[in-house]
């Protein structure tokens, strides 16, 4: 799938702006089948074999997936969410796609990512991003599930930051244990696809 043309750009913005979520779903889903899902023998970042390997930021990457995503993420945010969040690398697309879509609807929502490791100088902090108000709502976004070590790990960060962390959102959820993982947490978890 070839990147639009700019004058194919606006076109696009305006068919994803009128999009159902249903529509979304399901052009988010044929991204993932065309770009993103392959078989053979994997070894997931969560130590887990698998025969097959969905690499999100292939569509998280790409012009028209980052904006479907951006979209769809956006409509599920719950209300009051003041910023997204999540663990580098998986999640930084994501965060700038739901931010920049939030600018386009007229409702700012900053966007923050959270190292896997303190930074080595400076400030040394694990969030990069604005500043947020102490207890501000943050919901943190994930491209691909398995068993949800991640999207927690970026939670439990923010948490300790003195935000208010209640919701993941993610593009896909490969039903392998990450919404329990995230229930024992005190986390509510939705994902576009399955």
């Amino acid at each position: 799938m070839n990147a639009p043309t700019y004058q194919g750009a606006n076109q696009l913005l305006a068919q994803v702006a009128t999009a159902s979520n249903d529509q979304l779903q399901a052009q988010l889903l044929t991204l993932f089948c065309q770009l993103a899902y392959q078989q053979g023998d994997f070894i997931l970042s969560s130590g887990k074999h698998s025969s097959c390997y969905i690499n999100g930021k292939q569509v998280t990457l790409h012009p028209v997936g980052a904006l479907v995503a951006g979209r769809l993420l956006f409509s599920m945010l719950p209300d009051g969410t003041q910023a997204v969040a999540g663990l580098t690398l998986g999640a930084d697309p994501l965060v700038s796609s739901v931010s920049v879509i939030s600018a386009l609807e007229n409702h700012s929502i900053p966007g923050s990512i959270v190292r896997k490791e303190p930074k080595g100088h400076g400030t040394q902090a694990y969030i990069e991003g604005p500043s947020l108000e102490p207890s501000s709502l943050v919901v943190v976004l994930e491209d691909v599930v398995t068993t949800g070590t991640s999207a927690l790990k970026a939670a439990n960060r923010l948490r300790d930051a003195g935000y208010q962390v209640t919701h993941v959102l993610a593009l896909v959820d490969r039903e392998q244990g990450g919404s329990e993982l995230y229930r024992q947490n005190g986390l509510e978890f939705r994902a576009a696809l399955t």
